[in-house]
């Protein structure tokens, strides 16, 4: 069996799998088999896995005499740390539209993750580690087979401002062009760049309704509750917006997650660690995770020490080509990449005589990003 094949997310992939008669070598995750008792007493289940789900006793105690391993799921935790599915926002923010954001289950999570890092409790740091794997497990099965181009950029871009809205419109013509956006899921170019690829279904003018509607809380500070409502306000006006990926952490926990991303893959790993070996399941940190899957190429706005490091982070697979042919990387705004922040010169200075060379580019503007894109991505 293939790990697609092996793996069950829902009562309605077990109930299909119990078809044909054995669910031996399977895992399921997070799935509630209370009503299931039945298929399970008289299913082979030998070799099998259950993580995280709800058993009656019975069918417990059944499955672990096939031998089936049972990880019971964890009570009075504010995650699940075997789900089988991304965070969407309406999960992570429930209640907000009534209730103050320190009662959402992000806000509960960040506490709870607070609390545990200080007490070093081995069990806590169990649970982190195996919730992240299965975060990764998650957004490598959602990816699989889309063009994926990331777009980096600074938390403190305020709603209400033209950069902000450049990173909109950039988010809205990468998603028309077919792309699957991926941001570092937070505030700022970050949640600018959801939000153009949510309003890319709509006709033009729904962005620019939603960006006059946003500014009325321009940044999370001072209150993530009427900076989040904001963002649920254009959800609900315009409903079936664009999808989107953002891979946030919780070890941020003062920057909140944005609501336009439809598949959030949230991580407890701090995003700032070295790079590894180009993944999130292979020892990396959620932006190394973003970063690697990014196949259709990366584009940096104007950002500080965190977007710094994020072009050499992705630089340094694309100078020793270690995931293969080195993938576009776009700078953009050439008086802050070479004058404020030179990056763009050293980057340079990596990239010559080599494949990466003909597969960076700067531009002035936000606007001409994606035909720099699309014209790197054309190069052989």
């Amino acid at each position: 069996m293939t790990r697609n094949e092996r793996e069950i997310h829902t009562p309605a992939e077990f109930d299909e799998v119990i078809t044909r008669g054995s669910l031996s070598g399977h895992r399921i995750q997070s799935v509630d088999l209370t009503d299931r008792t039945f298929a399970l007493l008289s299913t082979p289940t030998a070799g099998a896995v259950f993580l995280g789900c709800e058993l009656q006793p019975e069918a417990a105690a059944k499955v672990r005499a096939d031998g089936a391993l049972v990880f019971p799921p964890v009570p009075d935790l504010p995650f699940d740390p075997y789900r089988a599915h991304l965070y969407s926002p309406a999960e992570l923010f429930d209640h907000v539209e009534d209730e103050a954001y320190e009662t959402t289950p992000d806000f509960r999570t960040y506490d709870w993750f607070q609390q545990t890092k200080a007490d070093g409790d081995i069990f806590a740091s169990m649970l982190r580690s195996i919730h992240d794997d299965a975060i990764s497990d998650a957004l490598d099965e959602l990816l699989a087979g889309a063009r994926v181009v990331g777009v980096m950029g600074g938390h403190a871009m305020a709603r209400g401002t033209d950069a902000y809205a450049g990173a909109a419109r950039l988010g809205r013509s990468l998603a028309r062009a077919g792309l699957t956006v991926a941001t570092g899921g937070g505030p700022g170019a970050m949640e600018a760049a959801n939000l153009g690829a949510y309003t890319a279904p709509h006709t033009d003018d729904v962005l620019d309704e939603a960006l006059e509607l946003l500014a009325k809380a321009p940044s999370f500070t001072p209150s993530v509750t009427d900076w989040a409502r904001a963002a649920f306000e254009v959800r609900a006006r315009w409903p079936k917006g664009g999808d989107s990926v953002g891979i946030p952490t919780w070890f941020y926990g003062h920057e909140p997650p944005n609501p336009f991303a439809g598949h959030i893959a949230k991580y407890f790993a701090n995003a700032t660690l070295p790079q590894a070996l180009g993944s999130a399941r292979a020892g990396g940190t959620p932006m190394d995770g973003l970063l690697a899957r990014c196949n259709a190429g990366v584009i940096f706005l104007p950002g500080a020490a965190g977007t710094v490091q994020e072009i050499f982070d992705n630089s340094t697979p694309n100078y020793y080509e270690s995931r293969g042919e080195p993938t576009p990387m776009v700078l953009v705004n050439r008086a802050h990449w070479t004058d404020r922040l030179p990056a763009w010169p050293l980057l340079q200075a990596l990239a010559a005589e080599r494949p990466m060379a003909a597969r960076i580019a700067l531009v002035d503007s936000i606007d001409e990003a994606p035909e720099a894109l699309h014209r790197l991505g054309l190069r052989s």
